[in-house]
């Protein structure tokens, strides 16, 4: 039998994959070319944090279920949680395909938006739950602050 970690680990691993599946070698071109802001030297370690967000965001899914599993409630913050990991999937997948820094900014701020919401949403229910959200509200900003550096640095790309 399927334990509840099982299907909400698996949700999120096949949200990643498939969101990120789409991604057109073109718009990897495209990306790589562009200019970074100078004090952006972890740009290899972004596939790491993500992972992390990732997991966090997953065990906070599963401490909410556990809380009241297969209540309405519950289920509605599941949504909320699988439209979080869709946005964040959205951001690459969506501004590769349409090659504008702009887009990036925008999902990027309404990823920060979601989760914000989210977290005050499941505060009442569990402060661990919460709490491994902050991972997500901490480096959703430093995301769409760099893509916003970026913007700075190639103005025709936005």
């Amino acid at each position: 039998m399927l334990k509840p970690w099982m299907i909400i680990g698996g949700i999120t691993i096949a949200i990643a994959v498939l969101g990120s599946s789409p991604i057109p070698p073109t718009g990897v071109k495209w990306f790589r070319r562009l200019q970074r802001p100078s004090w952006l030297t972890f740009e290899k370690a972004i596939p790491v944090i993500w992972t992390v967000v990732f997991v966090c965001g997953a065990w906070s899914a599963y401490i909410v279920w556990q809380q009241d599993p297969g209540s309405t409630r519950t289920w509605v913050l599941m949504g909320i949680y699988a439209l979080l990991e869709v946005v964040t999937v959205a951001y690459s997948t969506v501004m590769l395909w349409v090659k504008k820094l702009t887009v990036g900014l925008v999902i990027g701020a309404t990823g920060f938006v979601i989760g914000l919401l989210l977290a005050i949403a499941v505060l009442p229910l569990s402060l661990a739950a919460a709490a491994l959200l902050l991972p997500y509200l901490i480096w959703s900003p430093i995301g769409t602050y760099t893509t916003w550096a970026m913007m700075q640095l190639n103005p025709a790309e936005t």
